[in-house]
């Protein structure tokens, strides 16, 4: 009998783009899930689902294109040559990202301004991505093979989401407290 890892191989090995797109989408919109179950209260599926929406209808399928488009632009895992994607995906890519979620979900959400999430939380985002995704792109350019890069960021953003949302979520505790709104 074939193992799942084997069957995932062959079906990236075949079907690079659905494979990777698929894995992304699912990634991602774990990553919410998961931050919703780790935050207490009521899953919130309609947001999972606009999440899942945006990674497969934009994120993951730009991505799956972005990163090949820079394996041709700047072939192979020299150092120089992986700072140098590092640095066009932080420069180019990750704006767009950034621009592209906050404007997606509120497109989703059915939201009057769908660039009012952006302009509010556009920078914060982009600079506390700046402290992880540079590292994520270091490992995905110098050590994954080019068919799994989309998935490999896919997880990364699995990972991501869910730390950004403690973050937030651990602010939003500590305010209550130092506020003495705080309940248990």
């Amino acid at each position: 009998m074939v193992s799942w890892w084997q069957a995932l191989t062959r079906a990236a090995g075949r079907y690079p783009w659905p494979a990777n797109v698929l894995l992304y989408a699912g990634f991602f919109s774990g990553g919410d899930a998961l931050q919703q179950v780790l935050r207490g209260g009521p899953a919130d599926w309609q947001h999972t689902r606009h999440v899942a929406t945006v990674a497969v209808a934009f994120h993951a399928n730009l991505n799956y294109v972005w990163l090949n488009l820079l394996e041709r632009a700047l072939p192979g895992r020299a150092p120089r040559t992986i700072l140098a994607k590092v640095l066009c995906d932080q420069a180019l890519g990750g704006p767009v990202y950034v621009s592209t979620f906050y404007a997606g979900m509120s497109i989703l959400q059915g939201k009057d301004d769908i660039f009012l999430d952006m302009r509010q939380k556009f920078w914060n985002t982009y600079k506390s991505g700046l402290m992880y995704w540079p590292f994520v792109q270091l490992i995905n350019f110098s050590l994954i093979p080019i068919r799994w890069r989309t998935a490999y960021t896919g997880l990364c953003g699995f990972l991501w989401a869910t730390f950004l949302c403690f973050s937030q979520q651990e602010v939003f505790l500590c305010l209550r407290v130092r506020n003495g709104t705080h309940s248990k």
